[in-house]
């Protein structure tokens, strides 16, 4: 196995309704990756990108990402019709069979194109689920009270992840929703869809990431402490949420085992957990210790969700700690499809 290693992030500040079109969103995220790796364009081996058309309304939209990369000089560019986490498995699958030895990854997610709750109801079950039109929020609802009457969690626990996110939002200058707030604050809250509360549910946001990686020698010879990636898998449950136990996610317990999450301690754990009893789920199936590893320090998905972006910038977060020094081993998680189907686990650590 090649060493591999994420050298540079970039992420924009989150926006809702922005009339920015998704080349405007990623153009200066690009950019900024790519001078902040030290690459020269012509040098980048491999490009990959993440989004989805759904969300724009329009078919092959993702071919417009090539003006935001420039097709001059000429370039080797992929897309996955997917969070760009799983942009990121492609190109460090590229990396290990030597195709290349660096690639930039980058996703955009402009959730606010249109309703995303009825939006996401395009991926469930098209013959039993999709034709009942349930959004994603009221999915979520039967989750929770699944958890809720099963003793599992509680609201309080639920509040508190809400309270401790938004708190650790206020030191995020991109995040999109922040602030103060008491457990009993926010359950004194209405309720939106229950028992789902609106803190309990990930705010809609517009936003872009973009990141470089490179293998070996190359990443030690760019960056000062690089993010080594030493463990990075993805699996998937099925698609038939009536014949899931929406109290567990077993993918997320089987893509942190492969990805060796539990071979040393974690520092940080950016998990992608768009609802507060999700990130209760992940707990449990990750086997994270929020008393001995920092949960989502950067407020996570519930100070912004851009769908589409919301798990490689996970990953971004994560391996931002260590590049700057504040953390030795990390864990950036990513979830697709409904009540958290298919997760991605990368597990980095620095030198």
């Amino acid at each position: 196995m090649r060493d591999v290693a994420i050298i540079a992030t970039s992420q924009s500040v989150m926006e809702v309704d922005t009339n920015k079109t998704s080349v405007e969103l990623m153009v200066p995220v690009i950019d900024a990756a790519v001078v902040a790796s030290g690459l020269d364009r012509r040098d980048i081996g491999f490009w990959c990108h993440g989004s989805c058309d759904y969300m724009v309304g329009q078919p092959f939209s993702f071919v417009s990402a090539v003006d935001a990369i420039g097709a001059f000089p000429p370039i080797v560019e992929s897309h996955v019709e997917m969070d760009g986490a799983w942009a990121l498995y492609e190109a460090w699958i590229k990396i290990q069979l030597g195709d290349c030895d660096s690639a930039v990854v980058f996703a955009n997610g402009k959730s606010s194109s249109g309703d995303i709750n009825r939006i996401m109801s395009l991926q469930l079950d098209p013959y039993v689920v999709g034709p009942l039109w349930p959004d994603e929020r009221s999915i979520a609802a039967m989750q929770a009270r699944v958890l809720l009457e099963r003793g599992i969690i509680t609201e309080s626990e639920m509040a508190a992840i809400a309270a401790r996110s938004r708190r650790d939002g206020t030191n995020n200058s991109n995040a999109l929703v922040t602030g103060h707030h008491t457990i009993a604050e926010l359950l004194a809250m209405p309720r939106i869809s229950d028992p789902l509360r609106a803190h309990d549910c990930p705010p809609v946001a517009d936003n872009s990431v973009a990141m470089v990686i490179a293998g070996g020698d190359l990443a030690r010879s760019l960056c000062e402490r690089p993010a080594w990636i030493r463990g990075i898998e993805h699996r998937i449950d099925m698609q038939n949420i009536g014949a899931r136990d929406l109290t567990g996610a077993p993918s997320a317990r089987l893509a942190a085992h492969a990805a060796g999450a539990h071979n040393d301690k974690l520092d940080v754990a950016e998990l992608h957990a768009p609802f507060t009893h999700q990130e209760l789920i992940l707990h449990r199936e990750m086997r994270i210790d929020p008393s001995a590893t920092s949960v989502n320090p950067s407020g996570g998905p519930l100070c912004g969700n851009p769908m589409m972006a919301a798990g490689l910038l996970r990953i971004a977060e994560a391996a931002n700690r260590v590049m700057g020094g504040t953390a030795d081993r990390v864990l950036g998680h990513a979830s697709s499809g409904p009540l958290l189907q298919q997760n991605l686990v990368c597990v980095m650590e620095g030198d």
